[in-house]
């Protein structure tokens, strides 16, 4: 006997409702952790070697607690292997896109390592605690910063071309915007590293709060920046389809 008649289950969901919900999932877990580490571990969180009045908590610092660290980690994991789907539809709308173009689609190439480098940089940060090893948690987070800038440097570049040679308002629309965000990160990355090396060198009350506060814009400008997926890849659908077997008896 041969059962083969069921029909295919297939769930179908917009790419941008599957991007807004990657993106919206580390933001959620660190506006969690920061409220949670500011209301019930204020003092712990916002301590520094300095001894000097802080009134925000670093990301390391309100992810470093618990039950913080656990919804971020939550949050990071669930992200993580999307956001991965999303960098291979990047890849491989650039090389359909500049097949005849050999340097934008040799960069197609760099755009998806560094995609990967910065996912890699974030799963370090976030699995392997200051408190823990500081060098590997160190060092995943200046992973994730530069190779994050790249990225975002190689992305303006790409959708650059792609709105040179496309018809579409909404591919100039998100290179705009793709620019802005560019522009925003470099200089929350120069200024929370200013405010930090002041902290260090003088001790000086609330400079570890600017700190704090220009981390946050860091990690919201990169945020958004991968939210501009949701309107490179509007019209088109994540599908999971399970295709029933036959089975002979």
């Amino acid at each position: 006997m041969i059962l083969g008649d069921e029909r295919p289950l297939v769930i179908r969901v917009s790419f941008r409702a599957c991007a807004l919900g990657i993106g919206c999932l580390p933001l959620l877990g660190l506006v969690s952790c920061v409220l949670i580490s500011s209301f019930f571990h204020f003092e712990d969180s916002t301590r520094t070697h300095c001894q000097v009045p802080n009134y925000l908590p670093s990301v390391s610092a309100s992810i470093n607690l618990s039950p913080e660290r656990h919804i971020w980690r939550l949050c990071v994991g669930l992200h993580s292997a999307p956001r991965l789907l999303v960098a291979f539809t990047y890849f491989k709308f650039y090389k359909l896109r500049f097949s005849a173009r050999p340097p934008q689609s040799s960069l197609a190439y760099i755009s998806l390592a560094f995609s990967i480098f910065e996912n890699l940089g974030l799963l370090l940060l976030t699995y392997v605690s200051s408190s823990e090893t500081i060098f590997i948690h160190a060092n995943g987070f200046i992973l994730f910063i530069l190779s994050s800038f790249v990225y975002m440097l190689v992305t303006c570049y790409l959708w650059k071309a792609v709105k040179k040679y496309s018809l579409n308002p909404e591919d100039a629309k998100s290179h705009h915007w793709k620019v802005r965000l560019l522009i925003l990160n470099f200089c929350f990355c120069a200024c929370a590293g200013f405010f930090y090396i002041k902290h260090n060198l003088y001790c000086e009350a609330g400079s570890y709060t600017l700190f704090a506060l220009f981390e946050y814009m860091i990690v919201f400008s990169n945020m958004a920046f991968h939210l501009t997926a949701a309107w490179d890849f509007k019209s088109r659908e994540v599908m999971v389809i399970s295709c029933s077997q036959e089975r002979d008896f």
